[in-house]
């Protein structure tokens, strides 16, 4: 049992995803976050990298005076929807608050972190769960976010190495691209996936939809992994 993944982004015609340098307006990311409030999710996910750009002031390492048993904690900000959940294998990420844009965090870790950076999650009132020992078990991360946090819906929203790793285990179940007007082209920057070492996924148009300025907003179903040519099945709601 897992929650209803959503996969979330903003790219270019050619699938890059980072935007510095880019000939953006306001308007963008405004529709951007139109679209994410309208997918109405009870969390939204990201990377350890993309989480970095909500970090405040500077860095505050603790230095922790027990063991930390590595069982779920859930911080006095948790308790209601929407989240921000973050994933963080190592315990590296310092982010000095026990919310994003209104949204109680919950870090997704490995038991081989520090018991300093729990302890300096406890002192930030950050929640947070372990799906592994030294990998992260993305199957398990959502089981238990389910379970323990009641979180039924998710938007995954990058990077791309985050959603590829999504992707390749099959933990997506629609897409939701925002397209700019934009063509890049720059070699060696991140796409919408990245790193999906499994191949290609079909993808089954739901809807396209013209908003102003040019941008397309698409959505897609994405096929089970085991989709043949010519068929039509797709992968089943998550349960």
């Amino acid at each position: 049992m897992r929650p209803r993944v959503t996969l979330h982004m903003m790219s270019s015609i050619d699938g890059r995803i980072n935007t510095v340098g880019w000939p953006v307006s306001a308007d963008c990311h405004d529709a951007y976050e139109m679209l994410h409030r309208d997918l109405r999710s009870d969390a939204w996910l990201v990377g350890r990298v993309t989480m970095a750009e909500f970090a405040l002031g500077e860095m505050r390492p603790m230095l922790a005076d027990r063991i930390y048993p590595r069982q779920t904690w859930k911080a006095a900000a948790a308790g209601m929807a929407p989240y921000a959940v973050y994933l963080d294998r190592s315990g590296c990420l310092h982010l000095n608050r026990e919310r994003v844009n209104g949204d109680a965090l919950i870090a997704v870790l490995t038991t081989n972190v520090s018991d300093d950076y729990i302890a300096e999650l406890h002192r930030d009132g950050i929640s947070y769960i372990f799906a592994g020992d030294t990998e992260l078990d993305l199957h398990r991360a959502l089981h238990i976010l389910r379970t323990e946090f009641g979180i039924e819906t998710i938007l995954l929203e990058g990077g791309g190495a985050i959603n590829g790793a999504f992707l390749r285990r099959d933990l997506i179940d629609e897409v939701s691209l925002l397209i700019l007007p934009i063509a890049d082209g720059k070699p060696g920057v991140p796409t919408t996936f990245d790193h999906n070492i499994a191949g290609a996924r079909p993808l089954e148009l739901i809807s396209v939809n013209i908003l102003r300025g040019g941008l397309l907003h698409v959505r897609y179903q994405v096929m089970s992994a085991d989709h043949a040519p010519g068929g039509r099945a797709v992968a089943p709601p998550a349960s």
